[in-house]
């Protein structure tokens, strides 16, 4: 080869264009799910190209703790399959389970979450699931952050002026999340 390349009998190898690493940003609705036995948060967000996203709507889902737990289901499970076919978005993110010490309080989490992923599916949207820590890394950049850094966050994110629950800026974290760090 040597001897070619000194002769000039070999040329220079065209190499294709290098990949670039911009990605395109998400686009299109995302329900955010922040699940709980008796304060679920949901938060509905708009994602456009060039412009801020957009909260469009947020709810807590909350439950007085005189009603039975199937009762909470139940709610949970309303509020999400309304959310989903009024507004249609295209992905439903979910907070996962945190690990909890106590067998009892991760079951009752596991059944909220469930309710809110069987709303989701049975209208046949994808859903994605992110640990706490990520979403808290993703949003605020710190994956130890207190809910009020979440909350003021998520607002100046959003340019939202009313402050939101700590339930619901959860779940606009989860969407927020979502649409920052999706490779679709």
């Amino acid at each position: 080869m040597w001897k070619a390349k000194l002769e000039g009998k070999l040329t220079a190898k065209s190499w294709p264009d290098a990949p670039t690493l911009q990605r395109s940003p998400f686009q299109g609705r995302v329900l955010g799910i922040d699940p709980s036995l008796r304060g679920t948060g949901l938060a509905l967000i708009e994602f456009a190209a060039g412009r801020q996203p957009v909260l469009l709507r947020c709810q807590t889902v909350k439950v007085l703790t005189k009603y039975p737990m199937a009762y909470c289901l139940a709610e949970i499970h309303r509020a999400v399959a309304s959310f989903v076919t009024d507004f249609n978005p295209g992905h439903v993110a979910l907070e996962q389970t945190i690990y909890v010490q106590n067998f009892q309080t991760a079951q009752i989490l596991g059944a909220a979450r469930g309710a809110a992923i069987a709303a989701a599916a049975l209208q046949q949207t994808e859903i994605f699931e992110y640990a706490p820590l990520r979403v808290k890394l993703a949003v605020v950049g710190a994956g130890r952050a207190s809910k009020d850094q979440m909350a003021r966050t998520v607002m100046g994110m959003l340019g939202h002026g009313r402050t939101l629950a700590f339930d619901e800026a959860d779940a606009a974290g989860v969407a927020l999340c979502h649409a920052l760090t999706w490779r679709g």
